[in-house]
């Protein structure tokens, strides 16, 4: 076994009475009984014929019955309306399970890198027996099918395939087997994985199971000394305990190494420390009776497993069927077990869900599980209801236990919380676990301003109900870390095609937006494979001061890549080009206000290493969250990002190029710029002889340089013929033969760097097109590019050719704007932006996970582990809202032959009339069974004069 022992990390189930584990709890620490009492006229099948020989026998309408067995979410796990119609509800409904187990443990099994593997077992398939089976040419078909037909039905309705079923819907490359062990069937199947994580044959694990037995509504014949109660209700340890009522229900929980649960940040309930499963051999008096020396010893290996001191032990989760014979014969084996270990009297609680639901058969040891791990979890005893003296031939006052009937704390102890269950099974399969508390989860991790909630679904309609569902769950519990549920849904659901972001920054406010209709770039239905990703580098203009500040004080990468910029403009002896203090300034703190902070930022020679070190920072922080380009381009000095993201440049030396950049454009003879609003062909014309295209940013948009007076006039022109002028605020004619002079010392700058072939496509912004891998290599590039127009209307719709979505990496969104206009019907994600715009750029946390959201949306999967600034925990957050529907094979009702004469008899009203079979005992079997109880009391030396049929008493 595991050193640290086995996590319980997830769970899921059915319950009479509660549609999900949440409301089971709650009804268990209530001390609610969900066993169902109904009238005759809501019998599903024929009322038996009566007993005969046994005037006092009462027919009981009493059972423990799930809601909904006749629906299921068919599309969402693949299957055909006929398919799932044909098939075991049983089946169905632990496919759901297994399903939300997954998802309340926070992990997509088709992410988990591990083996999960699957341990199951349900009931005999009675759907196929009452329901399909009801149509003889069906049967017919059916019997001759076997083996040599058609495999759908069979498939569907044998056992064999439910764990198999599962390991393929949910894609789980672990083992997966059925196993059988009546009664105990579920705990046996939760030991063998147990077994199965701590020899390392799977690195999780699914165990439970199923127990639908049709039709639901149907009741029993009361026999004084039966297995079955005599009023539907089931007094486990009582004094009027007089047997069980048989329920519906199932149960599955995710298993994990604890070391392994804690180093993935897993909510962990409860740990399995031991478990034992072993079998009563012969040494009894029937194959169906119990055995208080098996049921002893499976107690002591499960406790020498753990290496747990019974005395430790505060409470045990019984078998507890409320037999005559079984309940005493439990309360011998345990304290058998535990007097090796103490002979303190009466300090473990004890208890059994029986009382609340009912016998679950099959699926009652997993449910016993789910209900003790809670109750460590919460440090709280639960009720046992339906108790008020002890059973006569029970010695508590003797014995380790007592009954608790009321919820209360835990007792404090200078040990952890720990409890046993036990499960035993018809033919002697017994099993024991010993849980206990979890250890202390380590602290919550660093968290930033925002977080980003990811959904998803199958449909547009299942999306809403997920956001209903989450703001639900983010309304009850306000204190939860909204970093922590964003983590969970990142890395803890399947990913589907209708998505849906949030960026919030408290509960609250994600509730809120949850609730809101979301806007166009808020939620997309996927349709096709992740798209490529074009970076775009913003060139000078987009600069403000401060415009680092926020993600330099909270990323530590993004910190990283800008000292390192500003380092090694210092080491070249440029320190008057470090940008940092523009970059991180701030208004309380900086001796500049906010206009001398921008005018000292707008100097060509500082605007220029700013812009790089910002975008280059942008980028490497993208990236380390699994937002790498495809391709990259670059607005003027922005192509320096664009070389360096490809491999062109060195970091060091890119930074220092753009700085030399920057000191000899400054350096030029001043000029002027001016924004022209109308396509170039227009402009052209009308240009006078000094004055250049310096860029066209968009078919309607044109920018010009040159001297101050001749742009001036050019203004007045324009002006006089309508045409919309807006001159720049730029102290240089940029991209005209003004820079000239700048263009022989850049080239010689850029020769004596080394460089490489780009590693990624660059599309020139001098060209329009894509470049050669070694075009940003030549040092004759970079000196005409100092003097050639921008061509960005083109070089955009270039890199947008094939469906490549445009992603403007740098401060502002200048780019994304004139990106949409040159692009045909741009869809809402076809171009995003980073940050915010200049004039409010907001959060800058908020914007870049808004576009981390936004980039999801359209199939782009980032690294959602490497996106966290700190150690997350993964929370159990509403599960996928099913779209069940109705699939269903009515039963043949019985023709007029096999139909039995209506009944008067109401039900616990005394019954007469011919015996049935099928439900009276033939009496040598009576004696039989009499000769079995004599021989258990006087094994117990406790018991006398009991009776029973033996099945009841497991």
């Amino acid at each position: 076994m595991s050193h640290e022992g086995i996590a319980i990390v997830g769970m899921s189930g059915r319950f009479p009475g509660a549609p999900d584990v949440d409301t089971f709890w709650k009804n268990i620490k209530d001390g609610v009984e969900s066993v169902t009492h109904f009238d005759p006229s809501e019998l599903e099948i024929p009322l038996a014929p009566d007993t005969g020989d046994d005037p006092n026998a009462r027919y009981i309408c009493a059972k423990g019955i799930l809601d909904d067995v006749d629906m299921f979410d068919a599309r969402f796990f693949g299957y055909l309306p006929r398919e799932a119609e044909l098939m075991d509800p049983q089946h169905r409904m632990f496919l759901e399970i297994c399903w939300e187990a997954m998802e309340r443990a926070g992990h997509d099994p088709q992410r988990y890198p591990g083996a999960v593997g699957v341990y199951a077992g349900c009931y005999m398939d009675t759907y196929l027996l009452w329901n399909l089976c009801s149509d003889p040419t069906f049967l017919a078909r059916f019997v001759e099918s076997i083996q040599v037909g058609s495999l759908q039905t069979e498939l569907g309705n044998d056992k064999d395939y439910l764990a198999t079923r599962v390991a393929f819907k949910l894609g789980l490359r672990g083992p997966a087997m059925t196993l059988q062990t009546a009664c105990s069937t579920s705990l046996v199947a939760i030991a063998t994985a147990c077994q199965a994580l701590a020899s390392y044959q799977c690195d999780m694990a699914l165990a439970g199971g199923v127990t639908i037995v049709l039709p639901q509504k149907k009741g029993y014949f009361y026999r004084e000394g039966s297995m079955l109660s005599a009023d539907g209700h089931c007094r486990t340890f009582d004094e009027q305990a007089a047997g069980t009522v048989f329920s519906n229900g199932a149960a599955v929980v995710l298993l994990k190494r604890v070391e392994d649960a804690i180093a993935d940040g897993d909510r962990i309930y409860a740990v399995v420390r031991g478990f034992a499963v072993n079998n009563d051999g012969a040494g009894k008096v029937s194959y169906t009776a119990p055995s208080v020396d098996g049921q002893a010893d499976v107690i002591s290996m499960a406790l020498a497993a753990g290496d747990i001191d019974a005395r430790s032990i505060g409470y045990v989760e019984a078998h507890g069927t409320a037999t005559p014979m079984g309940d005493p014969i439990e309360i011998a084996g345990l304290t058998a077990a535990y007097r090796a270990h103490t002979l303190d009297h009466q300090y473990c609680a004890i208890g059994s869900l029986k009382a609340n639901l009912g016998h679950l058969d099959v699926s009652s040891g997993a449910i016993g599980l789910i209900k003790t791990a809670l109750s460590v979890d919460e440090n709280l005893l639960v009720p046992s209801i339906n108790f008020t003296r002890p059973n006569p031939k029970i010695d508590f006052a003797q014995s380790p236990f007592y009954v608790n009937t009321e919820l209360k704390p835990w007792p404090q102890a200078p040990w952890p919380r720990r409890a046993g269950i036990s499960s035993f099974g018809v033919g002697g399969t017994n099993a024991h676990l010993v849980v206990e508390q979890a250890p202390e989860p380590p602290p919550e991790g660093n968290r930033r301003s925002h977080a980003l909630l990811l959904l998803s679904a199958r449909s547009k309609e299942a999306l809403a109900a997920q956001a209903t569902r989450l703001a639900d769950w983010l309304e009850a519990n306000p204190a939860a870390s909204l970093d922590d549920v964003a983590y969970t849904l990142q890395v803890g659901r399947q990913q589907f095609e209708h998505r849906r972001i949030v960026v919030a920054a408290e509960v609250a406010e994600a509730a809120v937006k949850l609730r809101a209709a979301p806007t166009p770039v808020e939620a997309a239905s996927l349709k096709a494979s992740a798209k490529a990703i074009t970076f775009m580098f913003p060139g000078q203009g987009a600069q403000y001061p401060g415009m680092a500040r926020e993600l330099y004080g909270c990323e530590p990468l993004f910190r990283e890549v800008i000292d390192r910029c500003g380092a090694a403009l210092c080491e070249a002896g440029a320190a008057e080009q470090d940008p940092r203090p523009l970059l991180l300034w701030d208004a309380q703190a900086s001796p500049l206000d906010a206009a001398q902070a921008t005018a000292a930022l707008a100097q060509t020679a500082i605007a220029q290493p700013a812009i790089f070190a910002m975008e280059m920072a942008l980028a490497t922080l993208l990236g380390s969250w699994g937002v790498k380009p495809d391709a990259a381009l670059g607005h003027s000095v922005g192509e320096f990002a664009a070389a360096c993201m490809a491999g062109v440049f060195a970091l060091d030396d890119a930074v220092r190029l753009v700085a030399t950049r920057g000191r000899l454009m400054q350096a030029q003879p001043r000029g002027t710029m001016l924004a022209i609003r109308a396509p170039r062909e227009q402009v052209e014309p009308r240009l006078p002889r000094d004055v250049a295209i310096a860029a066209v940013n968009a078919p309607g948009l044109v920018v010009v340089s040159g001297p101050v007076g001749a742009v001036d006039g050019l203004a007045k022109a324009l002006a006089a013929e309508d045409i919309q002028a807006t001159p720049l605020l730029t102290s240089h004619a940029f991209h005209s033969r003004m820079m000239a002079p700048a263009r022989a010392p850049l080239v010689e700058a850029v020769a004596a760097v080394p460089s490489r072939a780009a590693s990624l496509p660059l599309v020139s912004t001098a060209t329009g097109a894509t470049i050669d891998a070694e075009g940003f290599r030549e040092p004759g590039y970079w000196g005409d590019q100092l003097m050639r127009p921008v061509l960005f209307a083109e070089a955009s719709a270039t890199a947008a050719a094939d469906g490549a979505l445009l992603l403007e990496v740098g401060p502002g969104r200048t780019l994304t704007t004139l990106a949409r206009q040159s692009l045909d019907k741009p869809g809402p994600l076809a171009v995003l932006p980073c940050l915010g715009p200049v004039q409010a750029p907001g959060s800058d946390v908020q914007n870049l996970l808004q576009v981390v959201g936004q980039l999801w949306l359209a199939g782009v999967q980032p690294d959602w582990a490497a996106l966290q600034p700190g150690r997350r925990r993964r929370v159990p957050l509403p599960t996928y809202p099913f779209e069940r529907k109705r699939f269903w094979v009515q039963p043949i009702p019985p023709g007029p032959a096999t139909q039995p004469a209506p009944r008067a008899a109401a039900c616990g009203s005394a019954v007469t009339g011919a015996r049935s079979a099928a439900v009276g005992v033939p009496s040598d079997v009576e004696q039989l069974i009499r000769m079995q109880l004599a021989l258990i009391s006087e094994q117990l030396g406790v018991i006398g004069g009991l009776g029973g049929t033996g099945r009841g008493d497991r």
